[in-house]
């Protein structure tokens, strides 16, 4: 009886080891190495040592040694006190980066100069979340700075040249090369020949390209989290001292750019305009060459709303 009801036992306790292969769980390991141990004393006291009890004491030891092998966390937390919390980790899990260009809506916390919680803001995906192109930045980059080329270069022909218009000495017999003025390009004094005159040095961009290049370099920025959106502009003052304190908040910010939707503040021009570092801008006046000569961007949540409304116009053919 003790050998047929031991047999019953070591049935339901091999139906717990194969509920133990297919879960994780630590519980259920706790629970089969007590089932183990009850098992053992249960054949000691009916003295039975069978070849199914010898299985057992094998298979007993196997949990033993496998029994650290749960994928249960433990954490300094927890309560049980089963491992010794000084040599658990207390940094956070590295999470995967996200990936960028998915056109997927950003939530991004919105604070202000005195880094007050002003709770958050969703970003359009298809502003500030497009695929990276280091092409058409330098394609946007180069038409800006040539646009904003001044082009008024200017040299004198000869016929702008001050100078006499006689003929410097008789066509022949002095041995001398002929020449009939002194204000050719090769006298000093004379004229520049095919020099530069003033010109627009600017050419066609797509207004599809430039708007793609903005969209880009939005996106970077937002990519790098040096994108920061503030509920206004405001400062209490127009001290500069008060501004400098702010950026030293800032981490790892070396020249900032501050975009407003609409005019910029008095104050706020005044506090920045002795500051090398620090730029203010309107929100229409947002381009790509001055996102990428600061390295932290901060707008208003007027201005992020506006830009989203500008990116979002169709264009006029």
């Amino acid at each position: 009886m003790a050998v047929s009801v031991s047999r019953k036992l070591l049935r339901s306790f091999s139906g717990s080891l194969y509920a133990l292969g297919r879960c994780d769980s630590s519980t259920i390991t706790c629970r089969s190495f007590r089932t183990y141990h009850y098992l053992c004393d249960h054949l000691r006291g009916d003295n039975v040592f069978s070849s199914g009890s010898s299985c057992l004491s094998k298979v007993g030891s196997h949990i033993l040694a496998n029994r650290w092998l749960s994928t249960s966390i433990l954490t300094p937390e927890s309560g049980e006190g089963a491992f010794p919390s000084h040599l658990l980790s207390t940094k956070p899990v590295v999470t995967a980066e996200r990936s960028i260009g998915l056109y997927q809506d950003l939530v991004i916390p919105v604070t202000n100069f005195h880094n007050e919680d002003k709770g958050f803001m969703v970003l359009a995906g298809d502003v500030f979340d497009v695929p990276i192109r280091k092409d058409i930045i330098h394609r946007v980059v180069r038409w800006q700075l040539a646009k904003r080329q001044q082009g008024t270069h200017s040299t004198k022909t000869i016929s702008e040249v001050s100078g006499t218009g006689r003929k410097p000495w008789r066509q022949k017999g002095t041995g001398r090369a002929r020449h009939g003025t002194l204000r050719g390009p090769q006298f000093r004094g004379g004229a520049a020949m095919h020099g530069p005159k003033p010109r627009s040095h600017a050419f066609k961009l797509n207004k599809k390209v430039r708007r793609l290049g903005l969209k880009i370099a939005l996106t970077a920025r937002a990519a790098e989290g040096k994108l920061l959106v503030f509920d206004d502009l405001e400062v209490p003052t127009h001290k500069t001292k008060n501004l400098v304190n702010y950026v030293k908040q800032m981490e790892n910010t070396k020249k900032l750019l501050l975009v407003d939707g609409g005019p910029i503040g008095e104050k706020l021009k005044l506090a920045t305009q002795n500051l090398h570092y620090a730029n203010v801008l309107p929100s229409i006046g947002l381009n790509v060459y001055s996102i990428l000569l600061h390295d932290t961007l901060v707008m208003s949540r007027e201005a992020v709303n506006k830009i989203v409304e500008r990116m979002h116009t169709p264009i006029n053919r």
